[in-house]
């Protein structure tokens, strides 16, 4: 064999061999491009499987937080007619005109006759002073209170005292009843 027809068989060898690893390469490179755009297609598969999840929950969180903050304004402003009901009824109260004020106060002053022993003092509210000077005759008569009508009475030396003020009699009244006015009002 000649140097030439060597040479030529190399080359040919060469030439095939590297035909070999270019057509490898190239099944190789489709291979991984393949695998390269499923993996793509699975991430961005799970990507938005992903993001679908998060926007419900985001979307149901939403939902909730409205419902409970509608829940939070009812409250307030059911919060906000309580307490004008409970402002109109201490007006009311501590009006001098108050219809039926005098027979509320005689039958505080009865009340007060079971209450006290020994020697009583009758403390008035400013507004119905004059008119306890004459119901409360049974009594010593002491220091005007604050209030919006009704009187303290106390024991002489001051060891027991009973709150039939106006205001305070309304206060017990309305945490025993707040749930009736609550149903009154709101149903």
């Amino acid at each position: 064999m000649t140097l030439e027809q060597l040479a030529k068989d190399i080359s040919a060898t060469a030439e095939a061999e590297a035909k070999a690893t270019i057509k490898a390469a190239e099944a190789e490179a489709k291979t991984i491009l393949a695998e390269a755009k499923a993996r793509a297609e699975s991430i961005k598969g799970d990507a938005s499987g992903k993001a679908d999840k998060e926007a419900d929950q985001i979307a149901r969180e939403m939902v909730a937080s409205a419902r409970q903050a509608n829940q939070k304004e009812i409250l307030v402003a059911r919060r906000g007619e309580l307490d004008a009901t409970l402002a109109t009824a201490c007006s009311m109260l501590g009006d001098a005109s108050l219809a039926g004020r005098a027979s509320l106060l005689k039958s505080l002053v009865k009340k007060a006759n079971s209450l006290g022993e020994g020697k009583m003092v009758l403390r008035p509210t400013a507004i119905d002073s004059a008119a306890l000077q004459d119901a409360a005759k049974g009594f010593t008569m002491g220091d005007e209170v604050d209030g919006l009508g009704g009187f303290i009475l106390e024991a002489e030396d001051g060891n027991l005292s009973f709150d039939l003020r106006f205001d305070t009699l309304l206060k017990a009244a309305w945490i025993e009843q707040r749930a009736a006015v609550n149903e009154t009002l709101f149903g």
